[in-house]
């Protein structure tokens, strides 16, 4: 690899001192590397990292400093260009961002030497509509959640599959996985770890107020449906994607959500399984 580019989380790496590290390691050594540090876009909290249209044609990788939140925002900013990804982790856990910070230089020699793997992550695509009406759409490649925001209240939900219905909830929320999103919030919410290479939907409620609910694993050609209930503490339901982008749902809104056209490429440069990452990320906790 001869071209690079740096997206930096600027909370995490505020003096953007690992981002300067990588820019002037592999500029020393011929290789050219421009860096972009987070930007605010749109309402609210929401985020991006960069903008798709600001990166050249002819970079071959990019780099992302901070942690796993910052990766998984990469990578739906940068779903149109198709270019992979290597993580850095400033964070935490750091499933995603297999690099440490104590790491980054052997890592480096390794990207220029061109010893890796690159892995296909499957992700999805969501649309909210009320009434018919489209409101929004977005993607994410952890998962795409329906809950509630503030007060803790039950909203009560019916679920469709490819249009045939599945199954009532009243629930904290629905969590809709991908295999890569199985250590995340579907975790947590009972869901079953998947190896991150598969291609299937995880469909998981949230504290479900049941004593036989379980979560159901489905094929990556259905399409799922989840409509808010008119009625009890509708109004409190919320979409999330990825943790980020949010929007306020009414009684009545559908989220349909499906297998996305596009995928995320996450590089990998250490030759550990998913199996020993697991292993030694749980041990932690």
């Amino acid at each position: 690899m001869e071209n690079f580019y740096v997206i930096t989380n600027n909370s995490k790496d505020p003096a953007l001192e690992t981002a300067r590290f990588v820019q002037e390691y592999l500029t020393a050594r011929g290789k050219t590397c421009m860096i972009q540090e987070q930007v605010r876009c749109g309402e609210g909290h929401s985020y991006k990292y960069t903008d798709a249209a600001q990166i050249p044609e002819d970079i071959e990788c990019v780099l992302v400093v901070g942690g796993d939140g910052t990766l998984l925002q990469a990578c739906r900013d940068l779903s149109e260009k198709d270019i992979p990804l290597l993580g850095i982790n400033l964070g935490t856990l750091g499933y995603l961002a297999e690099i440490e910070k104590q790491n980054v230089q052997p890592a480096l020699e390794r990207l220029m030497g061109d010893a890796f793997i690159t892995e296909r992550r499957m992700m999805l695509e969501g649309t909210v509509c009320r009434k018919s009406k489209k409101l929004m759409e977005d993607m994410a490649l952890n998962d795409i959640v329906i809950g509630r925001d503030g007060k803790p209240r039950i909203i009560d939900f019916n679920i469709y599959v490819n249009g045939e219905f599945l199954n009532s909830y009243s629930a904290d929320g629905i969590v809709i996985s991908t295999p890569t999103g199985s250590t995340g919030y579907s975790l947590s919410a009972g869901g079953p770890i998947v190896s991150p290479e598969a291609s299937l939907i995880l469909l998981s409620p949230i504290a479900p107020h049941t004593l036989n609910t379980r979560s159901i694993v489905l094929p990556d050609d259905v399409e799922i449906t989840v409509e808010v209930k008119e009625g009890r503490h509708s109004e409190s339901a919320v979409v999330t994607f990825d943790g980020d982008t949010c929007m306020g749902l009414c009684g009545g809104d559908q989220v349909t959500v499906r297998k996305a056209s596009r995928y995320a490429r996450l590089l990998k440069i250490n030759n550990i399984s998913f199996l020993e990452v697991l292993r030694k990320k749980m041990s932690n906790q």
